[in-house]
């Protein structure tokens, strides 16, 4: 016998996903994640790839989605203050739920000229 996880052990996070994407199909897909450790959490996060900042438009349509209020969203920044990060947790479907959001911060005419504006 073996001491891996089976998928049934996921059920709660999967049933979570399932529900969500039966729920909230029209939001833009964020990237999933599953741990075989945290076996009850679902997380799901939004990155900015084109840096165009959408995924922080993203981030709120979920927020509102799932119900979580605005006033339990953290904010901090991160890579020495190139990336904004925005994170919130609800429970849904009974797992708990990791909402991030990625962003790249908006340069300054300071950044765009190496510190000489």
């Amino acid at each position: 016998m073996t001491d891996a996880l089976t998928l049934d052990e996921l059920a709660v996070p999967l049933r979570a996903l399932r529900l969500l994407a039966l729920d909230f199909p029209h939001l833009p897909a964020p990237h999933v994640h599953l741990s075989t450790v945290f076996v009850e959490r679902l997380e799901l996060s939004l990155h900015d790839v084109a840096r165009t900042g959408d995924s922080f438009a993203a981030f709120e349509a979920w927020r509102a989605a799932l119900g979580i209020a605005p006033d339990t969203v953290t904010f901090h920044v991160q890579a020495d203050g190139r990336t904004q990060v925005l994170r919130a947790e609800c429970r849904f479907g009974g797992a708990e739920v990791g909402l991030i959001a990625y962003a790249t911060a908006p340069q300054t005419a300071a950044d765009r000229t190496g510190g000489t504006a």
